[in-house]
């Protein structure tokens, strides 16, 4: 259950609006209230839950919440007393539950004293300057965004309405959309990886002209890191998501709704189409193209182009039939050697 030192709550809440807000039928008294949120072994009768696996089916007997979330079938396993929410995705419908219970934070307008804001600088109506925030010159910051303490905007930086910049986080040579989240320590706009060696075997730095420009929704995870473009930008789509601790080289160019998972690394100039996957841990080499929708499995190495719509996994990275054939074989040999 949310702790209330941290999670604001909008509840109680009437069913019927827990359920426009789940997209989900139910059956019963739409007047009914519902405070919170928690999984079906913790949740109360006051507490909305949901079922999207059928592994953890056994809890739903044994539930005490007062309302679940979940799919037609098993409608007819909730106990007495709790009322079915039925909905074609129970995940998704429980997430804006969720949303709906314990609101995320809005921010309080203002300029903390000790914020450093440029002159000419620009701040849109109704956005929070936390302390310790610096704002560069010609930045401008969209309508409606949180800046937490400690955040660093560099000159000529553009922010998007709505956006959410958390603590330590810091931005340069970027634009971003609406609606960006960057969680804490996350790095945007950094000089990229980029040098040519000398006759004298030192490295010269590579001059990083480009920009980054973050689409609308994109989201990027603590103490993750973009480098700016070298000579044009590294550009990510409306929607992306990218966990802690991920690495997004020059110039890589992503389409719309990818998902980076911990620890994952893209090498500069590496192209990705819509709604590609990277699993935790998986380096991908640069200048390769990962077709629309393609799968990387996780500590997969990837040193070559992935067609739309396939999976791959292993390290260098193959079709996962493939991968699983070759293991196959493997153990094989091995087993006949052991012999």
């Amino acid at each position: 259950m949310a702790d209330p030192r941290f999670f604001a709550s909008s509840g109680p809440q009437r069913l019927a609006d827990i359920a426009a807000a789940a997209g989900a039928a139910f059956e019963g008294d739409g007047e009914r209230r519902f405070s919170g949120v928690a999984p079906l072994q913790a949740a109360g009768p006051d507490d909305v839950s949901f079922l999207d696996n059928r592994r953890y089916a056994p809890l739903l007997a044994e539930t005490k919440a007062g309302a679940v979330v979940l799919l037609k079938a098993f409608a007819d396993q909730v106990p007495a007393g709790a009322v079915a929410l039925v909905a074609t995705q129970p995940y998704l419908g429980f997430a804006r539950v969720a949303a709906l219970l314990h609101p995320p934070v809005r921010p309080v307008p203002g300029i903390h004293p000790s914020a450093v804001v440029a002159p000419d600088a620009v701040v849109g109506a109704g956005t929070e300057i936390g302390p310790g925030v610096v704002i560069g010159a010609g930045a401008r910051i969209g309508a409606g965004c949180i800046l937490q303490p400690q955040v660093t905007v560099g000159p000529g930086v553009e922010i998007g309405d709505g956006c959410r910049l958390l603590a330590h986080s810091s931005v340069s040579h970027a634009v971003l959309g609406r609606g960006v989240v960057l969680h804490p320590g996350a790095r945007i706009g950094q000089e990229g990886f980029g040098f040519a060696p000398t006759p004298d075997g030192r490295f010269e730095t590579m001059p990083q002209l480009g920009r980054v420009l973050l689409g609308d929704f994109t989201e990027v995870g603590a103490n993750s890191c973009i480098d700016r473009g070298s000579q044009g930008d590294t550009v990510l789509g409306p929607g992306c998501r990218l966990d802690n601790l991920v690495q997004i080289g020059h110039n890589v160019q992503m389409g719309r709704g990818c998902v980076i998972v911990g620890q994952a690394g893209i090498a500069g100039s590496t192209t990705l189409g819509d709604f590609v996957t990277i699993a935790a841990q998986a380096g991908v080499a640069g200048h390769v193209t990962l077709g629309s929708q393609a799968r990387v499995g996780a500590q997969a190495g990837v040193m070559h182009d992935v067609p739309a719509k396939q999976d791959v996994i292993g390290s260098p990275s193959m079709p996962v039939r493939e991968f699983w054939r070759a293991m196959s074989r493997w153990r094989k040999l091995v087993g006949g050697n052991d012999g």
